[in-house]
């Protein structure tokens, strides 16, 4: 039996939250003409391939020093606040699941775009399922005083539509996305 993505573990009212890294929104940069990836951290990535179409940018860059993953595949979808990545990982290290979708803020450059995550992310099972992650690193991050109100709202409601839609389309992030136009490809799909 799967698990309903919409029901909670309830909590006992006297049990402690689990301890949760609180850290200000993390921050990308794609740089289109130099074939740059800024990292979150500041890590400067070599890009194999961007690719600038009307509803967004694709990136394709090997992942160096993380022996999980290999390779990350990532299409830009401002108009949806949506990152959408196909992680390869490594032999023996797969999960189940075939796309990782970041809530975030994308601000389209012509040259250098900026991602903002705004923590909310969708683990997606074609066809079968999805969950939402990190929803306590949203409130915490609110609770600190690093993400404003707006923000946090924003997350929260493209997380709405994104898993509404999605659920209205079979889990078919095909399906949904061909219903607005856009038309997303791969390397490896």
């Amino acid at each position: 039996m799967t698990a309903d993505p919409f029901l909670l573990p309830q909590r006992q009212a006297t049990q402690a939250p689990d301890a949760v890294d609180v850290h200000p929104p993390k921050v990308e940069y794609f740089d289109v003409p130099a074939m740059t990836n800024t990292d979150n951290k500041g890590f400067v990535r070599t890009v194999d391939e961007y690719r600038v179409e009307p509803f967004g940018l694709y990136m394709a860059r090997p992942v160096p020093g993380r022996p999980k993953i290999e390779y990350l595949e990532s299409w830009l979808l401002p108009d949806l606040g949506l990152r959408i990545s196909d992680w390869h990982f490594t032999k023996g290290n797969e999960r189940d699941q075939d796309f990782y979708l970041d809530i975030a803020r994308i601000e389209p450059g012509p040259q250098v775009w900026r991602v903002t995550d705004l923590y909310l992310d969708i683990v997606l099972r074609t066809g079968r399922d999805f969950e939402v992650l990190d929803t306590d690193e949203l409130l915490a991050a609110m609770a600190a005083g690093l993400l404003d109100r707006y923000s946090a709202q924003t997350a929260l409601e493209t997380t709405y539509r994104s898993v509404e839609a999605l659920a209205r389309c079979g889990n078919d992030l095909d399906h949904w996305l061909d219903d607005l136009g856009i038309k997303l490809t791969w390397r490896r799909r």
